[in-house]
């Protein structure tokens, strides 16, 4: 499992090659075997192979094509809406109505996701997360059929792959990770952590592409803007809201 882990490629091009249905089972049932909140599970994954209604997730992901390409996509959803039924049909008054239920939630979904994607790499398969999911989660409930009490937190797309991509960079685990308690960051700290992706050629050519004049300008002003950032803030606020989890 350790080679999965450091050979992991966010894979963008796939074969039409089916996923054998026993893999497939596996690897969700790797998913379900996640670390759970007090193992209630709170979370759903939505498996979709049907083309058509692939289509419409190709869509509402930005029309990328890995979408269409990889012949199964599974939404990963906190879902209070299966454990609020079985509370109630057990005579037991849910309170999972909040903002806290919906976070716990999230956070089951999104470590079964990554048992699935570990999973689906040590069966040969490719994998790529879909960060749109939340960015368009109002259109992905009307294509799933979602009902209150669940919100789609994550996605991804699984197949065969058809690339052999690079490793993408990291940072230096000094970056990531601080000993007993939090150090902050000097300017010197976050100029030898950012130096060899900085000077990396792909750093000259995204500069180039984008005449910015620092990669940090690339993310700021043209992959994630303070304006998009705001706007697709309020419009989940606002599905979270609609799908029941906003009693303070």
């Amino acid at each position: 499992m350790l080679d999965t882990i450091f050979s992991h490629r966010s894979i963008r091009k796939y074969k039409n090659d089916p996923v054998p249905g026993g893999i497939l089972d596996k690897i969700l049932e790797a998913g379900s075997r996640a670390s759970t909140t007090g193992n209630m599970q709170v979370y759903s994954m939505v498996v979709t192979k049907d083309k058509e209604i692939r289509k419409q997730l190709w869509e509402a992901h930005f029309k990328q094509d890995m979408v269409l390409q990889a012949p199964v996509h599974i939404t990963f959803c906190a879902d209070f809406n299966r454990f609020n039924k079985w509370c109630r049909l057990r005579k037991a008054d849910p309170g999972y109505d909040n903002y806290l239920s919906f976070f716990t939630a999230a956070i089951d979904a999104l470590l079964a996701s990554q048992n699935v994607a570990l999973a689906a790499e040590a069966n040969g398969l490719g994998i790529c997360y879909l960060g749109t999911a939340t960015y368009m989660a109002d259109r992905i409930i009307e294509i799933l059929d979602l009902p209150g009490g669940v919100v789609p937190v994550a996605a991804l797309v699984l197949g065969y792959p058809d690339e052999e991509p690079g490793l993408t960079d990291r940072l230096p685990m000094k970056a990531v990770v601080h000993e007993d308690t939090y150090q902050d960051y000097l300017d010197k700290d976050i100029d030898r952590i950012y130096a060899e992706r900085e000077g990396s050629e792909l750093t000259r050519e995204l500069l180039e592409i984008n005449q910015k004049e620092t990669l940090a300008q690339v993310f700021t002003d043209n992959r994630y803007t303070r304006k998009d950032n705001i706007h697709f803030s309020k419009q989940f606020l606002e599905v979270i809201r609609r799908q029941g989890f906003m009693n303070q």
